[in-house]
Formats: structure tokens, C-alpha cells, sequence
């Protein structure tokens, strides 16, 4: 089993409970963390045995582009696509974070984080 890890994948998305947040949108990050077999690709060192980043990258900028109201939701979409798309994932760990949240409050950051496993 090996691991694949996308860090801080920015976006700016319009994602949000608030009228205001589907107007003016938010900056977000997003951290993607997948298991596979890798094995296969350690011998053949061909793209097309492994999980590739560019894709799991396109889901999730996807995924982001379409609005939301909570970022479980959003979540949830890219956990699907991710399983549905590339068969070789067993195992997915996905935070979604909202960066300068309008809380009233200081805050640099509001995180949900997701861990699926393929049923």
C-alpha cells in the first residue's frame, strides 16, 4: 500500500450558508491524502499504473467550482468522484478548509476532514 498526498490545493469558491458568501466567494484549501497499491507502478514506471495527481488535482478543482452551502457536502462530492474514477483508491483522507471564515472572530481557518474507505 502506498500513499499520495495533494497539499494545500487553493482555490476561491463560492461555498457558504450566507447570501453574501454565493456573492463575493472565499479563498479555500484543500489537503487530499489517498492509499493505493502502488507496487505496480514502482516496476513498470508507467503513468497509467498509478493513481495520477493531475487527476485527483481536476476532481477536486471541480468539485470546488460548484457551490455548496457546508463544506461536508463539497466533501462528499469529491470523496465519490475520487472512488468512482480511479477504482485503484481504497482509502481517502480529505480536508476541506474555509480560510478567514466570516465568524466574527480571528480566525485563520475552518476545517472539515473526511477519512472513507471504499466499501
Amino acid at each position: 500500500m502506498g500513499i499520495i498526498k495533494l497539499k494545500n490545493i487553493r482555490t476561491f469558491s463560492y461555498h457558504g450558508c450566507l447570501v453574501e458568501e454565493s456573492k463575493i466567494g472565499s479563498d479555500y484549501s484543500v489537503d487530499l491524502e489517498i492509499k493505493a497499491d502502488l507496487r505496480k507502478s514502482m516496476d513498470s514506471d508507467e503513468l497509467e499504473d498509478t493513481v495520477d495527481y493531475v487527476h485527483l488535482n481536476k476532481i477536486v478543482m471541480e468539485e470546488m467550482a460548484i457551490r455548496s452551502k457546508l463544506l461536508e457536502h463539497v466533501a462528499k462530492r469529491i470523496v465519490q468522484r475520487v472512488f468512482n474514477e480511479l477504482p485503484q483508491v481504497s482509502q481517502i483522507i480529505l480536508a476541506v478548509s474555509k480560510l478567514n471564515p466570516p465568524i466574527g472572530g480571528d480566525v485563520q481557518a475552518v476545517t472539515i476532514q473526511l477519512e472513507e474507505y471504499r466499501a
